[in-house]
């Protein structure tokens, strides 16, 4: 399956978070980049030979406010680890992505059934899925000709993994709801993205990642398919909108499973 780059992106709609927040933090050319690399150098007389263009690499998870692709490096030389406090909706999108980029996929998680559809779609293998049970996955093996992304799906209070970010290899947890392990997660990840949650829950995440008012009362009014995602420095708000074939293995966006 492949991921199609609009040229021009219709801008969604997005939901505005209270007051001027919502705008200041989405910023025009700001977006989740993947990983920085040398630039490389090509004579003037060589540049119509060239049939793709250069730019930051990744999964396109969806499209900021103003219509913009936001791009998720999860192929990476060094450890990534990523939170999502969501639905498995948006995670179940960006692991089909993530092996429409040439990633293999591996599944931890206790609801195999949840996951079947997409492993018969993708096939196993090279840039396919795998599913394992909570605790029970292997050595992955990964390269940078054969990069990884581990998927726990794991509930509410998801152990520790035996199979950790290294390099090439990035990990994905998603967390339906707040839990007493998210500070922990919340600490080690590099990436957070928070989807709809209660009014406790949203100030309880702000306290931890840092979020200014506005964003904490954006919160628990997200529509579905819409995620904060938080940074180091930055924050991006990113409509996730699945593609034909996404909307036919998985259904329309949703924020409950």
């Amino acid at each position: 399956m492949t991921v199609t780059h609009p040229t021009t992106p219709a801008t969604p709609a997005v939901p505005s978070a209270p007051g001027d927040a919502f705008r200041t933090a989405v910023r025009r050319g700001f977006g989740l980049l993947g990983p920085r690399h040398r630039r490389h150098t090509l004579p003037a007389e060589q540049v119509d030979a060239l049939a793709l263009p250069i730019g930051d690499d990744g999964v396109v998870i969806g499209v900021d406010a103003q219509g913009q692709p936001a791009v998720l490096g999860v192929n990476r030389p060094t450890p990534y680890d990523v939170l999502l406090i969501g639905g498995l909706w948006t995670a179940q999108v960006i692991a089909l992505r993530a092996a429409a980029t040439g990633a293999r996929v591996a599944v931890e998680t206790g609801r195999a059934a949840a996951w079947a559809q997409l492993v018969q779609a993708l096939g196993v293998g090279p840039s396919g899925m795998s599913v394992h049970d909570v605790g029970r996955v292997p050595p992955q093996g990964a390269s940078a000709g054969s990069p990884v992304l581990v998927v726990r799906d794991c509930g509410m209070r998801p152990p520790r993994g035996r199979v950790v970010s290294g390099p090439w290899q990035s990990v994905l947890t998603l967390l339906p709801y707040l839990s007493p392990v998210a500070p922990r997660l919340i600490r080690q990840a590099r990436l957070v993205g928070v989807q709809r949650v209660s009014p406790d829950e949203a100030a309880q995440i702000g306290r931890s990642v840092g979020l200014p008012s506005g964003d904490v009362e954006a919160l628990p009014t997200l529509s579905d398919g819409v995620t904060l995602w938080c940074g180091d420095r930055d924050r991006q708000y990113v409509m996730t909108q699945a593609t034909d074939a996404e909307n036919g293995l998985l259904g329309t966006a949703r924020r409950m499973d």
